[in-house]
């Protein structure tokens, strides 16, 4: 990811939210921005726990979310597990030990932080979970995310859309064809977010299902045999290469649609189908779905390959990571716009949820050129400077 010109923007934004109280529009509380026990920013350190290096998306959200506690005062602690539970773990057990007073973690896998909550909870550290919700326990005290369950809807809409089926609004078209093929793929098991991904597009898919406009051939819809471990771009080539040689004879029958939950995912797919199908939508390629707007999937729509992505513009998220911080360490509460949906199966947790947008190939540049968040040389690449 290009930070030039997008951390100058975050940077301003979290001096500007340093200088001024917490509420209004973000996950802020009121009042002044002295971290409780008197301590002042420039003697607080953060730790921020994010879960690998190898997808662009993690490291942008690490270097945004450093760069704005940065610029409102704090020192960081910035680490990546690389996907591996015990080293993301370790890290969050030296965070404590270090004395480290407020943690943001993006966690790999939900439900393997219990005791390092517990021992942040004991030294009163808050914990505030970034995007991925962590599970199983009563020490989390803030969640920062998109609405995940809309993310699903937004995917189907888009799979709906490139095939044919309904307008960009929803709206069924009348010479809709029935009986289009499609198989389904969801996310990680162990990432909280992958059911909400999941549920908003199978509901959003049901009634297309249920009239036979879609048919998934192979059977495969439930979400267990649907999932792809850590989100693996390798595991679901194999899947897709796997399918192939079950259900479509090897690519010799047709394959209208995928639905990918991830950009990543979403390639490895694509690199299984190209061979039986041909390089582009237009040569034959079945209509694929995506998520986070990585710039290598961002070429393969502008270039015809892919056919849509759902971008979560990480800017906005560390954006309010940071508010939330900041209101914690000023003593305060931040402000919540959902209190009812994030179970995390002990408590429900307050979050801040922020909105999505889909992106095919014409949206490239309003919202994401125009914004800065990559540069058109970058698209062209596919590969973020």
């Amino acid at each position: 990811m290009k930070f030039k010109q997008a951390l100058t923007v975050i940077a301003g934004i979290a001096l500007a939210l340093s200088l001024s109280a917490c509420g209004g529009g973000g996950a802020g509380g009121g009042g002044a921005s002295t971290p409780s026990g008197g301590d002042a920013p420039g003697d607080v350190t953060i730790g921020v726990a994010m879960p690998t290096q190898t997808s662009e998306r993690w490291i942008a959200d690490g270097e945004a979310v450093k760069t704005g506690l940065e610029a409102a005062g704090y020192k960081v602690d910035l680490q990546f597990a690389n996907d591996d539970i015990p080293t993301q773990t370790q890290q969050i057990d030296q965070m404590i030990t270090q004395g480290e007073k407020l943690l943001i973690i993006a966690s790999i896998d939900g439900t393997a932080l219990t005791s390092q909550l517990q021992s942040a909870a004991d030294k009163g550290i808050k914990v505030i979970a970034y995007d991925r919700l962590i599970r199983n326990s009563p020490n989390v005290d803030f969640y920062v995310t998109f609405d995940n369950y809309k993310v699903g809807v937004a995917q189907a809409n888009a799979l709906l859309n490139g095939l044919g089926i309904t307008e960009k609004d929803g709206a069924r078209k009348a010479d809709a064809k029935k009986g289009l093929t499609i198989e389904v793929f969801a996310g990680s098991p162990d990432d909280n977010n992958a059911g909400f991904f999941f549920n908003g597009a199978m509901d959003t898919l049901k009634p297309f299902f249920d009239d036979g406009t879609l048919v998934v051939k192979s059977g495969q819809t439930e979400f267990e045999k649907v999932a792809i471990m850590r989100w693996s771009q390798e595991g679901a080539q194999k899947r897709m290469e796997d399918l192939l040689t079950s259900t479509y004879n090897g690519g010799k029958e047709k394959l209208d649609g995928v639905l990918s939950p991830f950009d990543g995912i979403s390639r490895g797919i694509i690199t299984a189908l190209q061979p039986a199908y041909g390089k582009t939508i237009a040569e034959g390629l079945p209509i694929v779905t995506g998520q986070d707007a990585e710039v290598a999937s961002v070429k393969l729509i502008n270039d015809g390959v892919q056919s849509s992505t759902i971008f979560k513009d990480t800017r906005k998220l560390a954006d309010q990571a940071v508010v939330a911080a900041k209101a914690y360490l000023a003593g305060q509460e931040p402000t919540a716009n959902n209190t009812d949906t994030y179970d995390n199966g002990v408590k429900v947790i307050p979050s801040y949820l922020l909105e999505i947008d889909t992106v095919y190939k014409e949206d490239i540049k309003p919202l994401l050129i125009d914004s800065g968040y990559f540069t058109q040389a970058e698209v062209d690449a596919g590969v973020a400077s």
